[in-house]
């Protein structure tokens, strides 16, 4: 270990960057695993590993094979898997979740290693509400809290309940939408970790204790324990927690948040990210005291992961598992095994705008970036596209002969630009950077789209307003999803470039 790094004064955060919201973190020895909500998209759940809670590397997706999640067309974008809890218990992982589609409901899993394969689902019709969590009480019984649902004992393996669900604490009076539970044997307490406020500008932190795991639980007089509400603080919207212990004793939370940009009212484009904050208990109560955009560097040595490829030239069987699609995505349709260090993706749609499109993603993950693809477009239409959801998206589209710029923004659709460009094989680019000053009317940011020239020379087509690819103007609970598609025929990628510019 580096003395640098076992020096480190400040570290980054958010810890994991981009749309990764609502994180659940479990501590197993000296090894952290963590889960995030993924709705819409697919491979769902990423699964991370770190050794130090600030290094974070993805293992996989939980939930790879669509018999563990059935997203169909039906599914509207924001729908999808909600809120997942990772807990480690009698040698095994468990991951129970809201699929908020049709037939879905609150449903669990399990692995014996967190990287997988994880278990078809165990469903849980005696569990209702959303944002359900797994607690054991030292008798090996099993509780399960949700939003909306209350408390109920339940048999994990089996997924039934043993009793009617019963209310165990609403939260603190008049804060709207009390939700995320977090239910923990934390010393001679049981504590129960909420969210409250929306997961908007108001989301706050609560916390309540009891002596027995149904309580009657006391709240916190402290309450909400954090909240960047009414503040001017870079990181708004936090909330979503869950508290873990590191290695010498100390306390820590994982939570969501956004880092708004621009004027007013401010926009946030990555979507919900994960965050690290420290903890002190004061009086048997947890005390965080905001969360910082330079986190202290916690007391162990900092163990960081393999960095990160800048580009990936499709030479493994299958993606690499940062790669998301919408819903689903049928071999048939996406592969890197027809051609030789290429992806093939195939068209059953005709634009970004349909539910069944061929897309093949990011995540955003730094609020400046530059991403380029050498794209094949001989045998059909496609391109590089930055998605929102099917009414929010911008694209670089190439056809034989022909690239175009498209925007697609609420119900209106626009070819921005158009040029002709030589026959065969060519470079688009992608670049998100600064807006520039508006006064109270300053966007986030810019995206900027264009070829490559054969002699390397960049050529803008078009330059778009970020904000319509926020969550403050398009709703929702994602954020930006950057990638490849195809629009129309068989369209083959060589390669693809995501560079961060700034963090």
């Amino acid at each position: 270990m580096s003395e640098t790094l076992r020096a480190a004064a400040t570290v980054a955060n958010p810890v994991i960057p981009g749309f990764h919201p609502d994180p659940s973190v479990c501590r197993v020895g000296n090894d952290y695993y963590l889960v995030c909500s993924s709705f819409e998209y697919f491979p769902a759940i990423p699964v991370f590993h770190s050794r130090d809670l600030v290094h974070w590397t993805q293992l996989g997706n939980a939930l790879d094979r669509p018999s563990q999640l059935g997203l169909t067309a039906a599914t509207l974008s924001s729908g999808g898997i909600y809120a997942p809890t990772l807990r480690h218990h009698d040698g095994r992982f468990w991951l129970i979740v809201t699929n908020v589609t049709e037939g879905g409901g609150n449903v669990l899993f399990t692995a014996t290693d967190p990287a997988g394969p994880w278990s078809d689902p165990v469903r849980l019709p005696g569990v209702p509400g959303i944002d359900p969590d797994l607690a054991w009480d030292e008798n090996g019984t099993c509780w399960c809290t949700s939003a909306g649902g209350g408390q109920v004992r339940i048999d994990p393996y089996t997924g039934e309940a043993l009793e009617p669900p019963r209310k165990v604490w609403a939260g603190t009076s008049g804060a709207m939408a009390p939700e995320a539970p977090h239910l923990y044997r934390i010393g001679a307490y049981w504590y129960l970790l909420i969210a409250e406020g929306g997961t908007e500008r108001g989301h706050s932190v609560s916390i309540a204790r009891g002596r027995t795991p149904d309580g009657p639980f006391e709240p916190c007089p402290d309450n909400p324990v954090l909240t960047h509400r009414g503040t001017h603080h870079p990181v708004q919207n936090t909330g979503h927690a869950d508290l873990v212990q590191g290695p010498d004793g100390s306390w820590w939370m994982v939570l969501l948040g956004v880092r708004p940009r621009g004027g007013t009212p401010g926009w946030h484009v990555l979507g919900r990210e994960t965050f690290l904050a420290p903890v002190k208990w004061v009086d048997d109560w947890p005390v965080v005291d905001e969360v910082p955009s330079a986190l202290p560097a916690p007391a162990w040595p900092l163990v960081p992961g393999p960095a990160e490829e800048v580009r990936d030239d499709f030479d493994l069987s299958e993606l690499r598992p940062r790669w998301i699609s919408v819903r689903d995505r049928p071999a048939e349709y996406c592969t890197t095994k027809e051609r030789s260090g290429h992806l093939t993706l195939r068209a059953r749609g005709d634009s970004l705008d349909e539910p069944d499109v061929v897309f093949v993603g990011r995540r955003q993950e730094h609020l400046s970036c530059r991403v380029r693809a050498l794209i094949d477009p001989a045998e059909g239409r496609g391109g590089l596209a930055v998605r929102l959801d099917e009414e929010h998206h911008y694209e670089i589209e190439a056809a034989e002969g022909e690239v175009r710029v498209l925007s697609r923004v609420g119900p209106l659709r626009s070819v921005v630009a158009s040029r002709s460009v030589p026959t065969g094989p060519v470079v688009l680019r992608l670049q998100v950077s600064d807006a520039p000053p508006k006064g109270p009317r300053t966007g986030p940011d810019i995206l900027t789209l264009g070829i490559e020239e054969r002699d390397g020379t960049f050529t803008s087509l078009g330059e778009l307003d970020g904000r319509y690819l926020s969550t403050e103007v398009a709703g929702g609970f994602t954020g930006r999803v950057i990638g490849l598609y195809a629009a129309a025929g068989t369209v083959h990628f060589d390669w693809f470039d995501y560079e961060p510019l700034v963090p």
